[in-house]
């Protein structure tokens, strides 16, 4: 992958708007950190659109004469892991379930290569690291593809192996905090000493059902909106302030 610093589009996505509360006590708290992926990591689907995938899904199932599983409105659907929720609905725990989970985890290992690293989080998880704070992945992804990213970023030491991501029990994902609580029980850490960052309602979500303090990253208005909605009260629109507070500038 192509180191950040050298990728001419990766700031082009860096949002305008947005709140740039202090951060300072979030950082004070927080002894263990938890990265949702697919968001304050990296933008996944960067260089192949997660619509794009949703609706290869939905083509697959009607390739098998699954026409019926779907209702209407999903075969519009843009959002892969909310076809695959869909499908699991209808027929948990069924081979069905199992090959489209197996083919959206392709999905996401060939998203690797193309994935833009968001603004600043390599420098941010970097330091972070440094300063001794303990680190997790929380995500709805597949742990291999994250692994993989985290690999090519240089930044899988400061995480492994706390990678906690989809298991095929597809109701264990957010909001379900199952993987936010599995980080916390294996790292030993207190909930009211942990910070998830997240950039979707499902993450805060299972921050709130986990008990830890939850800070929002919106790279655009929808974004911003969307945390705004659920009820985020701490939401940044860049990890510059995280990463300028933890290296003591004001």
């Amino acid at each position: 992958m192509t180191p950040e610093s050298t990728r001419p589009d990766a700031r082009a996505t860096e949002p305008v708007t947005g709140s740039t509360d202090d951060v300072q006590d979030l950082i004070d708290i927080a002894q263990c950190v938890l990265f949702d992926f697919d968001g304050p990591v990296c933008r996944l689907y960067a260089g192949r659109s997660a619509e794009k995938v949703a609706k290869e899904q939905v083509r697959w199932l009607e390739a098998q004469g699954l026409h019926g599983l779907l209702a209407a409105g999903m075969r519009d659907e843009p959002d892969p892991y909310v076809v695959l929720r869909a499908v699991d609905e209808r027929h948990p725990d069924s081979d069905l379930v199992t090959e489209l989970e197996a083919r959206l985890t392709h999905e996401e290992q060939k998203a690797v290569a193309s994935a833009w690293p968001t603004p600043y989080a390599d420098a941010l998880i970097r330091t972070w690291s440094a300063t001794g704070a303990r680190l997790a992945v929380a995500t709805n992804n597949s742990p291999g593809p994250v692994a993989s990213y985290l690999t090519g970023r240089g930044l899988i030491d400061c995480f492994t192996p706390h990678i906690y991501g989809r298991t095929q029990n597809l109701n264990l994902l957010k909001p379900d905090p199952h993987c936010v609580n599995r980080a916390l029980s294996a790292m030993g850490a207190d909930p009211a000493r942990t910070l998830m960052i997240g950039d979707a309602a499902s993450d805060y979500l299972a921050a709130r059902a986990a008990g830890v303090h939850f800070l929002g990253y919106a790279r655009n208005d929808r974004k911003l909106g969307v945390l705004q909605k659920i009820g985020a009260e701490r939401i940044v629109t860049s990890l510059q302030p995280l990463l300028k507070k933890l290296n003591g500038e004001t």
